[in-house]
């Protein structure tokens, strides 16, 4: 007999493309749901459910599963794909009584054919361990790579990688913007950093905000990385170009890595094609 789960957010761009791929899974009975939620398909769908998958913003989670809740049994499985874990569980845990595991998709609703796709498992204090290998063999029934982690050590690691690199693209471009003069001077490479960043800084900036401002560690890594630019201004750039090598620097992870760049610019480029055909 196969397990139900529910989407919430079923309509949203991974809400869907996880829906699809949950249908293909047989131990698994996936339903959706969405806004505007209505009382008497939360009271068919939310009880006996196995767990209720929220694909929602983060700023959405409290009154969402204020909304739920009444309707869930005290085993449910609640768990999101918020891109930033600490704020979302304490308000999942302080919500909910039963089981919280959090998890984050590493790779967006329509990722490139043949990406590893990673998913951070986050297990709450109150799921077991039961509760926390049924959502990871639920990503992995299509394919994903599953690791555990805090919710603090995500965060930190996020506060890096996704943080980061929203912040310094968003000064670089806020520091270049508004000066007509330099439109002479315009490189190709200055160009393939604006299509890449373009939908981050355009479509995504208030998502990207919030989940920077969300994090708890941005203010220490926007600390280390001004430290950074003041090895840069008193003129040791040899030292922050021989740290920034590692990265190219052998190693089968690396390599996996710039594999995986590869895909991404690939499928990036094609979606720039098509846009551009429009």
């Amino acid at each position: 007999m196969s397990e139900s789960i529910v989407i919430v957010g079923c309509r949203g761009r991974m809400g869907s493309m996880l829906m699809e791929r949950f249908h293909h899974n047989p131990a698994v009975s996936a339903k959706g749901v969405d806004i505007p939620f209505e009382k008497e398909e939360l009271a068919r769908l939310c009880p006996g459910a196995r767990m209720i998958l929220l694909c929602i913003p983060a700023t959405a989670i409290q009154a969402t599963v204020e909304t739920l809740r009444p309707f869930m049994d005290k085993s449910t499985i609640l768990a999101d794909i918020t891109s930033v874990k600490e704020l979302p569980m304490q308000h999942m845990e302080g919500l909910w009584d039963g089981p919280v595991v959090g998890t984050h998709p590493l790779f967006g609703p329509v990722p490139a054919e043949d990406l590893e796709l990673r998913v951070t498992i986050v297990p709450g204090r109150r799921a077991s361990e039961e509760d926390t290998r049924f959502v990871e063999e639920l990503f992995q029934s299509f394919g994903c790579v599953t690791f555990r982690a805090t919710a603090e050590e995500h965060d930190m690691a996020e506060a890096k990688i996704q943080g980061m690199n929203f912040i310094t693209s968003a000064v670089y471009f806020a520091m270049t913007a508004e000066d007509p003069a330099l439109l002479p001077y315009i490189t190709p490479s200055f160009l393939r950093r604006m299509n890449s960043t373009e939908k981050q800084l355009m479509e995504d900036g208030p998502l990207f905000t919030w989940l920077f401002e969300a994090n708890p560690h941005s203010q220490a890594m926007t600390r280390q990385y001004r430290n950074l630019l003041s090895l840069a201004a008193a003129g040791d750039v040899d030292l922050i170009l021989h740290k920034a090598q590692w990265w190219w620097k052998e190693g089968e992870e690396k390599k996996k890595i710039h594999e995986e760049a590869r895909k991404v610019a690939i499928q990036s480029a094609r979606a720039g094609l098509k846009k551009g055909q429009k």
